[in-house]
């Protein structure tokens, strides 16, 4: 009788044992207590120890998602996680014969949870994090342990407070994409301290000044268009000269004049400023700008007279400077004109069509006209030696779409 009454109630408490088998050799990981998290108590088997420790992890979250219309995590069940939907598993840095879940991507998913914090925090192998399109909320959390996490994209979702100061020392990370949230106040000088690659930020509702160590960080695609960000742009963007492709700052309240500095970003293809107050001549600088395709500065404040260096660069295929004060334009940049290339509408030129009123000029010119720091590097072309031109004018081209335009759509990109 005693015999039956132990092997009772042995039965009894393996019932309730979850006992993990791994694939990985003879390891056998044994979970010997139910999880707090409420976790199926069936047996499972995984193809490597390090997914049997996510398993909870993942389960947990699941029971958190308040939507997901499309099913996406139906078939989060079992210890298969390498073939989960939005899972993908590969060979660990430290250990090539062990198998790891490295990546989660759930974009356009239109998962609804209350927070992130507590999942990908606490998946130890995790490299990259796309969830662009859900609705997720809360904080963005600390990844600052994930040896080898590199891109965070958390992109239109619902996420609010000021800049997530979590993703700040992270040692690796090169991309990051916080772009159609709810964030707001500074951005915080630390991240440009950080070797990004890429950074977009746009479409949230952060404001402040840019800080001054702006062009500290080595990244390729900058988006910070569609927020509130105010000041000038620092003359430490020149700092980027061997990095910068891309740049938005567009529909912002940037001010103050165009740094000479600008010119030195000898590999910049895309900069656009449209819709700021920014103001004062064109730095001649942008003559150096010899791979520039895209250049913006619609609708600012700017005046005088267009560089004719600059309508001569060889690889411009859009130039914009509608809805400025412009007063001149010379031989170089009418053939733009005539080409389709340049827009010089609602300016100052006097025998251009679709300008300004007489009036308007006249007011701004005896009422707006605000003058620059360092006047004296505005007529300073630094590689006026070697400059490309095209005199004989341009014929317009296809363009292959910018990087960065496509972050001004909500989706991913």
């Amino acid at each position: 009788m005693e015999i039956l009454t132990y092997n009772t109630i042995s039965f009894l408490f393996l019932y309730f044992f979850v006992s993990v088998l791994c694939q990985n050799g003879s390891d056998i990981s044994p979970i010997s207590s139910p999880s707090p998290f409420g976790v199926s108590t069936q047996q499972l088997i995984f193809k490597d120890r390090r997914l049997a420790v996510v398993y909870p992890v993942i389960q947990a979250f699941k029971a958190t998602i308040t939507e997901d219309p499309l099913n996406r995590t139906g078939n989060w069940v079992g210890g298969d996680i390498c073939n989960y939907t939005g899972f993908y598993c590969d060979n660990p840095p430290d250990n090539l014969s062990a198998i790891a879940l490295a990546g989660i991507d759930f974009n356009g998913f239109l998962l609804g949870a209350p927070t992130l914090e507590g999942f990908i925090d606490k998946l130890p192998d995790l490299a990259i994090f796309h969830a662009n399109s859900n609705k997720f909320a809360g904080s963005i959390p600390d990844v600052s342990q994930l040896k080898y996490f590199y891109e965070l994209d958390v992109s239109n979702n619902v996420h609010a407070g000021t800049f997530p100061m979590t993703v700040i020392g992270v040692k690796d990370l090169s991309f990051l994409d916080i772009r159609f949230n709810l964030f707001s106040g500074s951005v915080p000088p630390e991240i440009f301290n950080q070797a990004l690659e890429v950074l977009f930020i746009n479409n949230n509702d952060f404001t402040a000044k840019l800080p001054e160590n702006f062009g500290s960080t080595p990244v390729r695609y900058l988006t910070l268009a569609n927020n509130k960000l105010t000041g000038s742009i620092p003359r430490g963007i020149g700092n980027l000269n061997m990095t910068l492709i891309e740049v938005l700052l567009l529909n912002n309240k940037l001010t103050g004049c165009l740094p000479y500095e600008v010119g030195f970003l000898k590999e910049l293809k895309l900069f656009d400023v449209e819709d700021n107050l920014l103001t004062g001549p064109l730095p001649c600088s942008l003559s150096c700008l010899d791979k520039i395709e895209l250049l913006n500065l619609a609708n600012n404040l700017f005046y005088w007279e267009v560089p004719e260096e600059l309508c001569a660069l060889v690889n411009l295929e859009n130039l914009t400077l509608s809805g400025n004060y412009f007063t001149k334009v010379g031989p170089a940049c009418r053939k733009l004109i005539k080409n389709g290339i340049l827009d010089m509408t609602q300016n100052c030129v006097p025998d251009l069509p679709h300008q300004r009123s007489l009036l308007e000029c006249t007011e701004f010119y005896l009422k707006y006209i605000r003058f620059c720091p360092y006047p004296e590097t505005y007529k300073i072309i630094p590689c006026k030696d070697g400059y490309h031109h095209h005199w004989e004018g341009s014929k317009a081209k296809t363009m292959k779409a910018p990087v960065t335009y496509k972050t001004l759509s909500r989706h991913k990109f």
